[in-house]
């Protein structure tokens, strides 16, 4: 940070920078470091580790799609697991859906959901107050190891493959998450920039691949994880789940009666497709 601007390195050779207003919060936890800017062109900020993590301004691109693409994909999901996600942006989007009766929460840092809760209160929006949320500080990869619970949604919604996040990236985590899941259950996690991250979402989908019935990967813009779209990568114990057709998930988006400002069926159906050199990458062409 220089002055009133914050910068990020994101990839080598290649960072951005915004500029700071106020500081809201600063502080060592355990695991990280954390921050909560309020900007001048993003709204608050979260940061761990000096990494961006959400924003005010563009967080709902993010947050819907790892909430309604599995939910809306699966059609009748009850039981919904989150590692993760302590900003409580991707709470707040699986309990827009009535149909959905626990929402389960792991989330290490028990310090980014005071502080998000307190600093971005509009992220979780009282998720967290809803009687069907079940929120465990702990260590996610370890809930997963240990639960007899079965889930039809599993949605990772994790920092960057570093620190606290490790063991989420590696395949005994997904192997125990695929037991975990029903029979038609989905898992979505992030995957990365394809267009500097190559080696993480074609690692993703191979060891995906490798475990579930069915692997795949969807797109979505978010702003400021620059760079072009981010990579989600999907996997389900039922072949054909990220292949539904588009009136089938229109009728179950309008049954939802759901608001939203990215998702619709339309991105649902168009965020699986995937370009030429990610398919090239895959061997999938």
């Amino acid at each position: 940070m220089s002055g009133t601007w914050f910068t990020e390195t994101l990839h080598p050779g290649y960072g951005q920078s915004f500029e700071i207003i106020e500081t809201l919060a600063e502080e060592t936890t355990p695991y990280q470091e954390l921050a909560i800017y309020r900007t001048a062109s993003l709204g608050r900020v979260l940061v761990l580790d000096n990494i961006v993590q959400t924003t005010e301004a563009d967080e709902f691109y993010y947050h819907e799609m790892m909430a309604h693409l599995p939910i809306l994909a699966h059609g009748n999901a009850r039981r919904v697991l989150i590692i993760g996600g302590g900003d409580g942006g991707t709470l707040r989007e699986v309990l827009k859906h009535g149909t959905v009766e626990n929402a389960t929460m792991v989330e290490i840092d028990e310090q980014v959901v005071t502080a998000s809760r307190r600093h971005l209160p509009g992220l979780s929006a009282g998720a967290f107050e809803d009687p069907r949320t079940r929120l465990i500080i702990g260590d996610g990869s370890a809930f997963v190891a240990e639960t007899d619970e079965r889930y039809d949604v599993v949605i990772i919604d994790s920092t960057d493959p570093v620190g606290p996040a490790v063991s989420l990236f590696q395949e005994p985590f997904y192997g125990r998450c695929a037991t975990v899941l029903g029979t038609d259950g989905i898992l979505i996690r992030q995957a990365g920039v394809p267009f500097f991250q190559a080696e993480e979402y074609v690692s993703a989908y191979r060891m995906l691949n490798r475990i579930f019935a069915e692997a795949a990967l969807a797109l979505v813009p978010v702003p400021t994880y620059c760079g072009g779209h981010m990579a989600l990568a999907w996997a389900s114990n039922t072949p054909g789940a990220s292949r539904q057709p588009a009136r089938e998930i229109g009728d179950r988006y309008r049954a939802a009666g759901i608001t939203t400002r990215y998702y619709d069926p339309d991105i649902h159906a168009s965020a699986f497709a995937l370009p030429a050199f990610m398919k090239a990458a895959l061997g999938l062409i």
